[in-house]
């Protein structure tokens, strides 16, 4: 199996999840190969970022230059996992990859792109319209939208802004841990951002690493569904795609 190289600590509890996630994957594989001995997993290097500098470092829309700083931390943990030996790597988080194409550039591994393997993964569970809660950076990302586009989805943020500043105080409370009511507050956001309409799936993008925590008994599901409403979650879809990278003899997933 091929090293993993992962860009982690934005924030830490969704970095946790990417290596169960993976190691999961790879004694759930092993036992359904019936291989003998102790499950293989795949080598893993983590470059685990500070949370409250990366924050810091976040840019404004239109102004190329104000991400700098953002683009070079990233990039430089890349590089390191680069040097480490990793063979390719992710970045488990979602906001850094709005700016994926600026982080990358230079690298000289491959870095797994969760926005398009998110819009691959709601496109095989037929999707066509997807609304996006997270980060303010990643409910608006052009690029996000995007790639829900080259798959045949309209992928949005929520249209009303309360929702979406709901949406960003939730995020900020999971990051400090605060999971009690989390559940409730997030399916009252999703009701909110969502609508009923006939012969369409009512689908929420759970597009921060830290909105599956709200759900503890679902968090390792890729998808599932609560009151009628379709949750995709990025941090398992991500981490399963790293998984089949790992293990692909040709490198191409």
């Amino acid at each position: 199996m091929k090293k993993i190289g992962i860009v982690g600590g934005v924030a830490w509890p969704s970095t946790v999840n990417y290596y169960a996630e993976i190691c999961r994957r790879s004694e759930q594989r092993h036992l359904a190969n019936h291989l003998p001995g102790a499950p293989s997993t795949p080598e893993m290097t983590i470059e685990s970022l500070d949370h409250n500098k990366a924050v810091c470092y976040l840019g404004v829309e239109g102004d190329e230059e104000s991400w700098s700083r953002f683009d070079e931390y990233h990039r430089s943990a890349l590089r390191r996992l680069e040097a480490s030996g990793a063979e390719f790597a992710l970045m488990a988080s979602n906001t850094p990859h709005h700016r994926y194409d600026a982080i990358v550039r230079g690298v000289g591994i491959p870095v797994l792109d969760m926005f398009e393997v998110v819009a691959k993964e709601s496109a095989r569970i037929g999707a066509t319209q997807v609304v996006i809660l997270g980060t303010a950076v990643t409910m608006g990302s052009r690029r996000f939208r995007e790639a829900f586009a080259k798959h045949g989805i309209a992928g949005e943020g929520p249209s009303e802004e309360t929702a979406r500043s709901r949406a960003i105080q939730l995020v900020a409370d999971l990051q400090l841990g605060k999971l009690e009511g989390a559940a409730e507050r997030m399916k009252d956001i999703a009701k909110s951002s969502t609508q009923r309409q006939a012969g369409l799936k009512r689908v929420v993008c759970l597009a921060c690493t830290e909105l599956p925590l709200a759900f503890r008994p679902m968090e390792a599901l890729s998808s599932f569904e609560i009151d009628g409403i379709l949750y995709i979650n990025t941090t398992v879809v991500h981490a399963a795609a790293a998984f089949e990278w790992a293990v692909d003899a040709n490198g191409t997933g």
